[in-house]
C-alpha cells in the first residue's frame, strides 16, 4: 500500500493567474487527457479509420479518457524528448482549483506525445511526454455562455524558422467541459486536471517541430491564454 509520502510524490504544484491579478496555487492530483473528444463523432470514427491504417490501435469507446502521472502536468518553457518523432496537440485543460463552481478554472495546454510510442499504445504515448499547461487562466463560469466562440491555434517553428499556423479550431468542434463534468461526477474533486482531446492538424505542415506556441482567444474579450515551449533532444543513452 503507498504511503501518504509516496502519493505526494506523484503531485505537480502549479499557479494560475486570473484576469483580476490574483494566483490560485493548484496541486495537482489527478491528471486525464481525453481522446477522440469531437464533438461530431461521426467524424471521430472516420479519423479511427485513419489512424488505424497508420498501426494506431482503435479505442474500444469513443470519447476516450487515458490516465496520466500527475507529475506530468507542467508550466515550462522546455519539452525534453528522447527522440524526433513527438508533437504537441493544442488542447483546453479544465483546471478543478477548489469546490466551488468558481474554483473551476479553464487554461490553454499542449499534450506532448510520443508519436512513435503511439502505435504501441496510445495510453503509453501520453505517459511519455509533459502536459503542458498556460500560466493564465479564466474561471469557467465567467467564459461558459459563450465557450463555443473560443478559438483554439496552435504554431510550430522548424531550425529557428518563421512560425507556421497548424491547428485552427473554435472551442464548438470539442466536447465541452460540462460534458465531461456530468459524465464524470468525481472529476470536481480538487487536484483534477483534465485536457480536451485535440482538433485536426493542417495539411502540409510538419508536427515534428523544435517550438510549439499554442493560444487559446476569446473574441468577446479580446483576451487570450498562451503557451510555447521548446523540444530539447535528451542526449543518445548509452549502453
Amino acid at each position: 500500500m503507498y504511503t501518504s509520502r509516496m502519493r505526494k510524490s506523484w503531485m505537480s504544484e502549479l499557479a494560475f493567474e486570473l484576469p483580476d491579478g490574483s494566483s490560485v496555487p493548484v496541486t495537482v492530483t489527478r491528471l486525464l487527457n481525453a481522446g477522440y473528444a469531437g464533438r461530431e463523432q461521426d467524424e471521430v470514427a472516420a479519423h479511427v479509420a485513419e489512424l488505424a491504417e497508420l498501426g494506431v490501435p482503435a479505442p474500444t469507446v469513443t470519447p476516450a479518457l487515458y490516465p496520466v502521472a500527475p507529475y506530468l502536468a507542467a508550466q515550462t518553457d522546455a519539452v525534453p524528448v528522447q527522440h524526433e518523432r513527438t508533437s504537441g496537440e493544442a488542447e483546453w485543460a479544465l483546471v478543478v482549483a477548489g469546490p466551488e463552481p468558481s474554483d473551476l478554472l479553464l487554461t490553454v495546454a499542449c499534450d506532448h506525445t510520443d508519436r512513435a510510442l503511439e502505435v504501441h499504445g496510445v495510453a503509453w504515448s501520453k505517459n511519455a511526454g509533459l502536459d503542458v499547461l498556460g500560466r493564465g487562466a479564466w474561471r469557467l463560469v465567467d467564459v461558459e455562455d459563450h465557450l463555443d466562440q473560443l478559438r483554439l491555434r496552435a504554431w510550430v517553428a522548424h531550425d529557428g524558422g518563421p512560425e507556421q499556423l497548424i491547428q485552427d479550431s473554435p472551442l464548438a468542434a470539442l466536447l465541452p467541459p460540462r460534458y465531461w463534468l456530468d459524465e464524470i461526477p468525481e472529476l470536481l474533486d480538487p487536484g483534477t486536471v483534465l485536457l480536451s482531446g485535440t482538433v485536426a492538424m493542417l495539411p502540409g505542415v510538419d508536427q515534428f517541430a523544435d517550438r510549439w506556441r499554442v493560444e487559446i482567444a476569446d473574441p468577446v474579450t479580446g483576451h487570450t491564454l498562451d503557451l510555447a515551449y521548446g523540444v530539447q533532444r535528451m542526449p543518445a543513452p548509452i549502453g
